[in-house]
């Protein structure tokens, strides 16, 4: 059962609108396969009855009224008219599962709630409402009050109750514990129905789910993305894979949905999924370190059975500091490109200088290298830019400080442009004069970000010249605009004293 439209929604700051709530319904029933969900809490609000409505009546024209349920309370028939004026036909009744809650928020003794409960039945079946009953804070009741527990089903079991579901309303069980406490009532109520519902203070709730299931429990309690109240409640995300891959249990879900489920409510709920979250995270399938894009090139030393297809995603090799030549195959045969020996080893070592300037360099950035290093003679250089230095400040004009080697030679000047490149480019051409060297004219400069490019994504920069009768282009990349200009117009410096 799905939770994410009720305990879900119990997210500080989430709040679903009616059209969200109606896609997500959608979503979790007919695309990812999950057999119940919880929709709402009754009487929380006339936009909430509205929108309950709306999800009930898609419900019932697709078959599937029975399969949602609203939260109701021990409240004569309030909660009950406000689910079926909604359309609703089933009621997750929140009853008092520890000695504690009962006498000190209800201030009522057992008995007095059980008359209570009774009186709900009652009306429910009148109505031909389905109760499913919440024993809420049931984990510290089996701790502290367990003849209370035991108390309350003895008194309840005989009645019309479809599921007695058994909330860590705190999140405090550990899964030892909860296989202890789940067997205790498996074994005792061997004809009644258990659900297990996990709260994650703990960090703790896919592994008391595991072990809930490990001991027979008949459901379980999920949301997307672990949306819930306080840490959350149980991710499906990570539920559904253990369920099939540790337990060899299967459900109905359909895996490759996950991802796609769970980044639409992600955009709807406003909350980020981690990028380390398993299954979903932006980087669960990434292959950082290069031994690891290197052992899966031989017999996939590297995988374990939570293949991405598995869930409509693909495993990616990160470019940076930390890549190979393995990474860096891997993505360039997602490229198509083929390069040599020699021509891998410089790609290498220039994705390596990149990835120090910024944490990862994309897919769409490698073709960029590529060229770079393709287009680049380092080896045969006569001009080179040994150092440089920029100063922009309020109030005043941009200033740069270059010093460059030609042929042997170090010289070294400064001046002062509308910009940054404006600056080096003045300085240069100082330099130049002083020599009597011939300078190019600039015809256009064209800046260039990879497509999914982000705020630190490299930058190609490409210069149109002009020298002679000539014209030509050179590039620069880097993850500074400035310098990646800087590079095209060392580039240009060198061509030009090949022809002098």
């Amino acid at each position: 059962m799905d939770t994410t439209l009720r305990d879900g929604e119990q997210t500080s700051g989430v709040s679903f609108a009616g059209q969200e709530k109606l896609s997500i319904a959608r979503l979790l029933i007919e695309d990812l396969g999950v057999d119940r969900i919880e929709i709402a809490s009754a009487r929380v609000s006339d936009g909430e009855f509205r929108s309950v409505s709306k999800v009930a009546e898609w419900a019932r024209d697709h078959g599937h009224l029975r399969k949602i349920e609203v939260l109701g309370f021990v409240d004569d028939r309030n909660s009950l008219n406000w689910i079926n004026d909604a359309g609703c036909k089933v009621i997750n009744l929140l009853c008092k599962g520890s000695e504690n809650h009962c006498l000190n928020q209800l201030k009522k003794s057992p008995d007095e709630h059980l008359a209570d409960i009774k009186k709900v039945l009652a009306n429910a079946r009148e109505m031909d409402i389905d109760v499913n009953i919440y024993l809420e804070d049931w984990s510290n009741g089996m701790r502290n009050s367990m003849e209370y527990v035991f108390y309350m089903i003895d008194n309840l079991k005989d009645e019309s109750i479809k599921r007695f579901m058994l909330p860590d309303t705190l999140g405090v069980l550990y899964p030892t514990e909860t296989g202890e406490f789940c067997m205790i009532m498996l074994e005792r109520y061997p004809t009644l129905h258990f659900d297990f519902h996990a709260h994650n203070d703990y960090d703790l709730a896919v592994a008391n789910v595991m072990e809930s299931v490990r001991v027979g429990i008949h459901g379980i309690h999920v949301t997307i993305n672990g949306l819930g109240e306080r840490a959350g409640n149980a991710p499906l995300s990570s539920v559904v894979p253990v369920l099939h891959d540790q337990l060899k249990i299967r459900t109905r879900i359909d895996e490759s949905k996950i991802n796609s489920v769970s980044r639409l409510v992600e955009s709807y709920a406003g909350i980020r999924i981690p990028a380390n979250k398993p299954v979903i995270g932006d980087y669960v399938f990434t292959q950082v370190a290069g031994i690891h894009a290197d052992g899966d090139n031989k017999k996939n030393l590297y995988y374990n059975d939570l293949l991405p297809e598995r869930f409509g995603r693909e495993r990616l090799y990160a470019l940076g500091k930390n890549s190979g030549k393995a990474s860096i195959l891997k993505n360039l045969e997602k490229l198509g490109i083929e390069l040599d020996d020699e021509l891998m080893k410089k790609v290498t070592k220039r994705v390596i200088e990149l990835g120090d300037k910024k944490e990862l360099i994309s897919l769409d950035e490698l073709p960029y290298i590529v060229s770079d290093v393709v287009n680049n003679d380092e080896e045969n250089k006569v001009i080179r830019v040994l150092n440089y230095s920029l100063t922009v400040s309020k109030g005043l004009r941009p200033m740069a400080s270059v010093k460059v080697d030609i042929n042997g030679e170090v010289y070294e000047e400064t001046a002062s442009g509308d910009g940054q490149y404006h600056a080096l480019s003045k300085a240069l051409y100082k330099m130049y004069k002083k020599l009597n060297k011939p300078t190019p004219e600039l015809l256009d400069y064209q800046v260039v970000i990879p497509p999914g490019g982000k705020t630190d994504a490299i930058v190609q920069v490409i210069a149109t010249w002009k020298y002679g009768e000539k014209i030509f282009k050179t590039r620069g990349l880097d993850g500074d605009q400035t310098v990646s200009a800087l590079k095209a117009t060392e580039k240009m410096l060198n061509i030009i004293e090949a022809q002098v």
